[in-house]
């Protein structure tokens, strides 16, 4: 089986993780890769690779001229494997698609479906998920191909939007485990990610009030491009506050190390496509607490992990809140993202949201911007009074200093998290679904309209949680 992956770029970060991970899974099957992507990669992983310039990050403002460059794209992506092979590819499995990074790719992979290669579609994240900024409003999703998702709250979404069954995969992700470094002194409550906006930054520092004295919350590395402003007003702020927190730990040192020093891990997350940072921490032997993400954490109890430690929400009295000011934020910004994909808000949809906000005495913490969480944490480390009242309807940040982790809770997770997502189990997985795509034509079309209808939750929606990364 000859089968090519296909990425806007190679960088390192979790899309290029999965695919060279598949791409292991197939050189070890006996099966034959070629990656093909936009940019040459940092490193040589010793597999095939071409070089299609024309599939890197591309937005022009002339959107219009895109037509005739998605047909050169196209015929790009089929030379690079007839130099290769002779022929195409028995598969064409590309990463991501769906969210417009690349202005050509969409109208250039239906043109190959036109001309009869097999798609396999995989899909870490939608641009339906409050994610305007990479919407592709003017191309329709391709047509007659297979498509794969990375949890089950998508299958669900992208089966009711139209696709089959015999049509639509479900790839987790595989996760190698981590060896934590032995020997270090287990001070930090370790949040190993990226610090973009969705991973809800400001909760970490308010997380960091309640931990006890001579700990800190670590956050590893910084994001990368537009929102790195907001990133450094997070380190200004816990600088100003005097907040026991550390970030960019990861810029000089690995995982094995940090986890070796974490006392546990933490995610403050409210929107995860995958959820590495719910499984990673306990093959490290390191216990999580934090914010639940439901769609993700259902798909990993399901595979026998528990979650023990983990909150839905952070319950902040509105009295600290200026909620017409958060009400108006709130209609402003959910207007502006369905204008965005050009869908028409219903009164109904405004309902829900003012409902929603003003049903109770307090807000979730999670659902605001940097603005207002800024402004709640100051209010917090200055004011014991205030801290008190924050911790009486959040009785999991009240006990903080005194929660241990469960040693046979860690060693269980651990073990479930390598029998449901490690490497045999995921080769499985992905062997099966490249016999299903080659054993099943399928006619079928995905709602762009529909998907929006889904993905467009308003009890859900976050102003933290918007946009990408």
């Amino acid at each position: 089986m000859k089968v090519a992956l296909v990425h806007y770029h190679l960088r390192k970060g979790g899309v290029t993780s999965v695919l060279y991970h598949q791409a292991e899974v197939l050189r070890d099957a006996g099966e034959e890769v070629l990656i093909i992507a936009g940019e040459a990669p940092s490193e040589d992983r010793g597999f095939p690779f071409a070089l299609v310039e024309r599939l890197a990050y591309y937005r022009p403002e002339d959107a219009g001229a895109a037509r005739g460059e998605a047909e050169e794209l196209a015929l790009a992506l089929a030379a690079a494997m007839e130099r290769h092979w002779g022929r195409a590819a028995d598969i064409i499995h590309v990463h991501n698609p769906l969210i417009l990074k690349n202005i050509l790719l969409l109208p250039a992979l239906r043109f190959l479906v036109l001309r009869g290669f097999t798609l396999l579609l995989q899909n870490h994240d939608l641009a339906e998920d409050f994610r305007p900024d990479v919407y592709a409003a003017r191309w329709e999703y391709p047509e007659n191909c297979h498509y794969a998702v990375i949890n089950r709250r998508d299958y669900s979404y992208l089966k009711r939007a139209g696709l089959r069954e015999e049509g639509l995969h479900l790839i987790p992700n595989e996760v190698v485990p981590i060896a934590a470094a032995p020997g270090l002194p287990r001070t930090r409550y370790l949040y190993p990610v990226r610090g973009i906006r969705r991973k809800n930054l400001g909760e970490a520092l308010l997380v960091s009030l309640f931990i006890p004295r001579g700990r800190t919350v670590a956050v590893t590395l910084p994001p990368i491009g537009k929102e790195g402003g907001v990133y450094q007003r997070w380190r200004e702020t816990a600088g100003e506050l005097g907040l026991p927190v550390e970030f960019d730990l990861g810029l000089s040192a690995g995982l094995p190390e940090l986890f070796g020093s974490a006392f546990c891990a933490l995610s403050t997350s409210v929107k995860e496509g995958f959820g590495f940072s719910f499984l990673e921490p306990w093959t490290a032997g390191r216990a999580l607490f934090g914010r639940r993400v439901d769609w993700v954490c259902g798909d990993f109890e399901e595979a026998g992990l528990r979650f023990d430690a983990l909150y839905r929400s952070v319950e902040i009295p509105q009295v600290y809140i200026s909620p017409g000011a958060l009400r108006a934020k709130m209609e402003k910004a959910i207007r502006d993202v369905y204008g965005s994909f050009g869908a028409d808000i219903s009164s109904r949809v405004l309902k829900m949201l003012d409902d929603d906000l003003s049903s109770g005495e307090t807000v979730d913490f999670g659902r605001l911007d940097e603005e207002f969480q800024i402004s709640i944490i100051g209010i917090m480390a200055k004011n014991p009074v205030v801290l008190r009242d924050v911790a009486s309807v959040n009785p999991f940040l009240r006990d903080l200093a005194d929660w241990q982790p469960d040693g046979d809770l860690i060693r269980s997770n651990g073990e479930a998290v390598r029998l449901a997502y490690g490497r045999e189990r995921m080769a499985k997985i992905l062997l099966d679904t490249y016999r299903k795509v080659l054993d099943h034509q399928v006619i079928q079309r995905l709602s762009k309209s529909m998907l929006l209808d889904l993905y467009l939750e308003p009890l859900r929606f976050s102003l933290v949680g918007l946009g990408g990364g």
